[in-house]
C-alpha cells in the first residue's frame, strides 16, 4: 500500500510538471508574438510620420507644426478633394485657318452651320468689302472640344486652303491647383464666419468682417480663374480668314510688269493729285494773300495823298529897282 500511494504521488508530480512546463511554454510563444506585433505596428506607424514629411523643406515644415489643427485637416481634405482623376487632363486647343473660297457669303453661312451643328457658336465675324465685286470675313467660331477636329476638316475642305496652325495646351495641373485652393479658401470663409458669430466685441467684429472680406475677394477671384479655365478647356478656338479668289492685292504680277496704259494712269493721278494740292495751297493762302494785296493799295493812296501835298506852287516876289518899281 506505501509503494502503491508513493507511486501515485510521483505520478501526480510528474503530471504537474509537465502541465506547467507546457504552459510555460505557451506564454512564452504568445509573448514573442505579441512583442513582433507591437514592434511591427511601431515601424508602422513611424512609417507613417515619416511619410508625409517626404519632399517638404525645414521651412514648410515648421509652418506645418504651427498650423492650428483645424487648418492641417482642412489642408487635408482639400488636397484629396484636389486629386485629379485618372485620363482627367484639361487642355486649351486653338487653330488658324486661312480658306481661298468661291463665294464668301455661302462660306460664311456654312461656317456658321458647321459650328452650331456641333454645338457650338459664333463669337465674332467681321466681313469687309474690298470693292463692288470682292469681300473677305474674319471669323471667329468656339466649338466643343470633341467635336474639334471634325469641324477643322469640314471647314479646311470648304475651298484651297492657304494656311493652317494648331496648338493644344494642357493645362491640367493648373485646373487642380485652382480646384484646391477654391476649397481652401472656402474652407478659410466658413471658419472666419464661424468666429464672427462667437465674436462679442465689437472690434473683434470689425477685425473678422474685414478678413472675411478679403477673403472673399480671393474666393471670388479663383472662381473667376475656373470658370475662364473651363470655358477654354470645355470649347475649343477656331480663326477662320475667308477670301475670295483673284481678290486686289492678292496676285502681283500686274504691278510687277506694268504697260503704256498702267503708267499713262499713273502719271494722270500724279498730276490730279498735284493740282488738288495746289488748290488745297491756294485756298489756305488766300486769306493772306488779300489782306497783303489790300495793305499795299491803302499804302500806295497814302503815298500819292502824300506826294500831291509836297508838289504844291510856292510865290516868289523879285527885287526892286532903283526908281523903287519892281523889275519886270
Amino acid at each position: 500500500m506505501d509503494v502503491e500511494r508513493k507511486s501515485g504521488r510521483s505520478f501526480v508530480r510528474a503530471r504537474a510538471v509537465l502541465v506547467a512546463g507546457s504552459l510555460g511554454l505557451l506564454l512564452a510563444v504568445g509573448g514573442c508574438g505579441a512583442s513582433g506585433d507591437s514592434m511591427d505596428s511601431g515601424a508602422k506607424a513611424a512609417d507613417g510620420k515619416a511619410a508625409p514629411r517626404e519632399g517638404f523643406s525645414d521651412e514648410d515644415g515648421g509652418a506645418a507644426a504651427s498650423a492650428a489643427p483645424e487648418e492641417q485637416a482642412d489642408g487635408k481634405a482639400a488636397g484629396k478633394k484636389a486629386a485629379p482623376k485618372p485620363g482627367g487632363t484639361h487642355v486649351i486647343r486653338t487653330a488658324t485657318l486661312s480658306v481661298e473660297v468661291k463665294s464668301v457669303p455661302k462660306a460664311v453661312a456654312a461656317a456658321r452651320g458647321a459650328a452650331e451643328g456641333a454645338g457650338g457658336l459664333v463669337a465674332s465675324e467681321n466681313t469687309e468689302r474690298l470693292d463692288d465685286t470682292y469681300e473677305t470675313s474674319h471669323l471667329v467660331l468656339r466649338v466643343p472640344q470633341e467635336r474639334f477636329q471634325e469641324v477643322l476638316r469640314e471647314l479646311a475642305g470648304s475651298g484651297k486652303l492657304l494656311s493652317r496652325t494648331s496648338n493644344a495646351k494642357d493645362v491640367t495641373d493648373q485646373v487642380v491647383d485652382v480646384e484646391s485652393r477654391i476649397s481652401t479658401q472656402r474652407a478659410s470663409v466658413a471658419r472666419v464666419r464661424e468666429l464672427m458669430d462667437q465674436a462679442e466685441k465689437i472690434s473683434d467684429v470689425v477685425a473678422l468682417e474685414g478678413e472675411l472680406s478679403s477673403r472673399q475677394s480671393d474666393l471670388e477671384s479663383l472662381l473667376a480663374q475656373q470658370a475662364s479655365l473651363k470655358d477654354r478647356t470645355s470649347l475649343a478656338t477656331i480663326t477662320l480668314d475667308l477670301t475670295p479668289p483673284d481678290a486686289p492685292g492678292d496676285d502681283g504680277s500686274k504691278d510687277e510688269d506694268p504697260g503704256f496704259l498702267d503708267a499713262l494712269g499713273g502719271g494722270w493721278d500724279a498730276f490730279v493729285t498735284m493740282l488738288r494740292w495746289i488748290a488745297v495751297a491756294f485756298g489756305a493762302a488766300f486769306p493772306f494773300l488779300l489782306t497783303a494785296a489790300l495793305a499795299v493799295v491803302v499804302w500806295r493812296v497814302l503815298r500819292k495823298r502824300k506826294a500831291a501835298r509836297g508838289a504844291a506852287p510856292v510865290v516868289t516876289t523879285a527885287p526892286a529897282g532903283k526908281d523903287g518899281a519892281s523889275a519886270p
